[in-house]
């Protein structure tokens, strides 16, 4: 008779793609809130220019024009973010 050798599969790690490891877990969340403030701020960004799309159409350009300073603030903060937790990455690759 015949034996086999089975080996166990291999635990998946929590390792990134590239073996390295994905950090402490404050680092983790630091990201993780990094990419929740970006996207509230983008959808801030989006509501604003919805508001001023809506403003502009009614001939209130006074209003589209605050709101369009609006969504560029808040288009702003959301590249803010963005740009911290891409800086992150790349320190910690």
């Amino acid at each position: 008779m015949e034996s086999k050798v089975v080996t166990p599969k291999k635990e998946e790690s929590k390792s990134s793609s590239n073996g390295k490891s994905s950090g402490s877990s404050s680092e983790n969340q630091k990201g993780i809130d990094l990419h929740k403030q970006a996207a509230k701020h983008h959808q801030e960004a989006a509501k604003n220019h919805l508001d001023a799309a809506k403003f502009h159409e009614a001939g209130d350009h006074d209003k589209a024009a605050k709101s369009t300073v609006k969504a560029q603030g808040s288009a702003s903060l959301a590249n803010d973010a963005s740009r911290e937790d891409a800086q992150s990455h790349a320190v910690n690759s």
